[in-house]
């Protein structure tokens, strides 16, 4: 339905040239050679202001044609905006936990029951094992044997230097060998307490290092219990981010295993700088709620070490380049009432994760030419997307 203004106007100009030619009948016309050339000329002058007339409302149809949109490049934008712009240098890391100890035995001795399996979450002060402690019976017997000698010994000999008898090397003697044994005894005794193994944290049996019916040596661990509730992210930063980076500043840690970002704080930066790679270290703490989160999980650490604001920003991929080098971007100018698009050079600045920040050349007032832009070109008839002009 749309053509047929169109139509309507081609076949009106068709019959009024068929009328045009027929307005003077042949037994009229003259037939004399000036009056034939007289009457060429009056039929040429009728035709061209027939044909401007033609050309004229032509020109009105396709204005008011909405398929004549068809022929211009249809493209869509989007406004020239400022915010903030911010740039992240990311470092690799790994996640650590400051909680992850050892349940060792103080004494030596043969595990006689180990009540955990690796994964069982306990409790500080929970038993973990027992260690059998006959040795340590066999010690206090004999010692106790030596002390009854030891201390009949220095009564007598107490005795006799009380009457000046003797030496008093010999008294000496006797005495020291009894408080020796006493102390010797006293420690054997307090080793004997010592035989059952407490869970020194909170937190989930990691590893499990021997097994019940094995020798346990004194302080040789057994179990190794882990608290993943307090972790932490270690990497090591490059040295000339030593500015941008500082104790308390928010940053990004990303975990790939899980493809999930936590938002941390930077808890300690490293003092020295490792001369094998020019690097320090820097910790951060993270969350971990789910439980999922394991020590020595990959993880990276974005840190912002570039902010500006209030600057445009615009997608990197619409920003083109011509032989010359010169950047341009092209926006959708209105001239009368057509759009155009309109090649504007511009000056970029910093990017990042597909944002540049342009320093020169558009303003907030602009479009800038979205979908379209790579194949429009400078002063192009474009449309619209009727969506984005409601």
């Amino acid at each position: 339905m749309n053509n047929l203004p169109y139509q309507l106007s081609i076949a009106l100009a068709l019959l009024l040239t068929i009328s045009a030619c027929q307005s003077t009948a042949p037994e009229t016309a003259p037939k004399d050679l000036a009056g034939l050339r007289a009457l060429l000329a009056e039929k040429r002058t009728a035709q061209k202001a027939l044909t401007s007339e033609i050309e004229d409302l032509q020109d009105q149809i396709a204005t008011l044609d909405t398929n004549n949109q068809a022929s211009k490049r249809l493209v869509t934008v989007m406004p020239v905006e400022t915010r903030n712009f911010r740039h992240y240098v990311t470092v690799q890391g790994q996640v650590a936990s400051d909680d992850i100890v050892n349940a060792s035995s103080e004494v030596g001795g043969r595990i006689l029951n180990l009540t955990v399996d690796e994964g069982d979450n306990v409790e500080a002060g929970q038993l973990i094992a027992e260690v059998d402690l006959e040795s340590i019976d066999k010690q206090i017997a004999e010692l106790e044997k030596s002390l009854e000698l030891a201390s009949e010994i220095y009564e007598r000999q107490s005795r006799l230097w009380n009457q000046e008898i003797g030496s008093e090397i010999q008294y000496l003697e006797a005495k020291n060998n009894k408080e020796r044994l006493e102390k010797s005894l006293e420690t054997l005794n307090f080793q004997k307490t010592r035989g059952d193994v407490y869970a020194p944290i909170s937190g989930a049996v990691d590893r499990v290092f021997l097994k019940e019916g094995e020798l346990a040596g004194p302080g040789a661990p057994i179990v190794q219990i882990l608290n993943t509730g307090k972790l932490k992210v270690e990497a090591d930063a490059p040295e000339n981010l030593l500015g941008s980076v500082h104790r308390g500043d928010r940053v990004q840690v990303f975990l790939p295993a899980f493809n999930d970002t936590l938002d941390s704080r930077v808890l300690l930066i490293g003092r020295t700088i490792d001369q094998a790679n020019r690097t320090f270290k820097i910790e951060t703490s993270i969350s971990n709620r789910s439980g999922l989160i394991k020590p020595n999980l990959l993880a990276e650490v974005r840190i912002n070490d570039f902010t500006e604001e209030d600057v445009v920003v615009i997608p990197q991929e619409l920003v083109q380049q011509e032989v010359g080098g010169d950047d341009f971007v092209l926006v959708a100018d209105q001239s009368e009432e057509e759009w155009i698009a309109k090649k504007v050079y511009v000056t970029t600045g910093d990017s990042y994760e597909g944002s540049v920040v342009i320093k020169e050349g558009l303003t907030p007032d602009q479009k800038l030419i979205k979908d379209g832009a790579r194949s429009a070109t400078d002063q192009e008839l474009i449309a619209i997307a009727d969506s984005q002009m409601k």
